[in-house]
């Protein structure tokens, strides 16, 4: 399950940019390894975050993990729904589980990420 329109990081962060917006989410691959996802902690509107950043956490019954920022920008939204619900992550990584949208102000970063055949070659490298 490797959406084709989105780019990825090898830390297992999606990107879906519109414009100068990127939606960021975790993949299908990831949220598989954590297993049920039980919390979530959001990153802060407002705030400025480079590529690798550590951008929130997400604790499952297996593990916690950071999150990492896949592209550099400024976080304008967060999904709250995550706060009552953390298991969309499971149930829809690539639509109502997303994390947050970030004002990017250049696609350099988002060129960098891997397309979905890179991403589904890294993943049977792991």
């Amino acid at each position: 399950m490797i959406p084709e329109n989105l780019k990825y990081s090898q830390e297992h962060e999606w990107v879906k940019v519109e414009g100068d917006i990127a939606t960021v989410g975790v993949s299908y691959f990831a949220q598989e390894q954590l297993g049920e996802v039980t919390f979530v902690e959001l990153p802060a509107v407002g705030q400025v975050v480079n590529v690798e950043d550590v951008i929130g956490a997400i604790e499952s019954s297996k593990a916690a993990s950071d999150l990492y920022s896949p592209v550099a920008g400024e976080i304008i939204e967060v999904n709250d729904a995550l706060e009552e619900a953390p298991e969309l992550i499971n149930e829809a990584c690539y639509n109502g589980g997303w994390v947050c949208k970030i004002k990017v102000p250049g696609h350099e970063c988002v060129d960098t990420l891997m397309d979905a055949a890179a991403y589904d070659a890294y993943l049977k490298g792991i």
